[in-house]
């Protein structure tokens, strides 16, 4: 078991039931899914780069990426209905807990002049979006292979009703918020 599941488990919980007074374990809110996703928006010239963009994801999620395609056509990107524009992944369980672990603790406080992440980036249902400029701040990736710097996207799905109750969960997990 990864230890920020051991953790959440035992501490995390604990912490929720005193603050939001929860009379019941399973009212407690927790991660449900981690959803990675990495639009490569260049892939409708070159299909070599959306590969090499599937090949980062995967290793930085240990998991298998999924191509993503456009839904419809627009005129003015140039693309059709159906054409591959990107990837993403869907963690859930032992390596959604490793990747969250890995993203805090070592990706996040390799950025340059980072100073937290915006502590209001909730949709008002209990679920985080966090945008990540580059994909070299996972240690996992070699400098030297990287043909071109991407960014993603990492949703923290949470099965909190509210969004206090979310940046309280995440805040445990000790994601970096920003002070205001």
């Amino acid at each position: 078991m990864s230890r920020l599941k051991e953790v959440y488990q035992n501490e995390i919980v604990d912490a929720m039931i005193k603050k939001f007074g929860y009379k019941n374990v399973m009212e407690v809110p927790k991660l449900d899914k981690v959803v990675v996703n990495m639009g490569v928006g260049e892939a409708k010239e070159n299909a070599k780069v959306l590969e090499s963009a599937v090949k980062d994801m995967e290793t930085i999620t240990g998991q298998k990426a999924v191509v993503t395609k456009a839904r419809n056509s627009v005129a003015n990107f140039k693309i059709r209905e159906g054409m591959a524009i990107g990837c993403k992944t869907t963690l859930r369980g032992e390596k959604m807990y490793d990747f969250v672990d890995r993203l805090i603790n070592l990706a996040l406080p390799r950025v340059r002049d980072f100073r937290g992440v915006n502590p209001n980036a909730f949709d008002g249902r209990g679920n985080y979006a966090l945008g990540i400029k580059e994909q070299l701040i996972f240690p996992e990736i070699e400098y030297d292979k990287i043909d071109k710097v991407r960014g993603m996207d990492v949703i923290f799905v949470t099965t909190a009703k509210t969004d206090e109750e979310a940046r309280e969960l995440l805040r445990l997990f000790n994601m970096p918020f920003t002070r205001q």
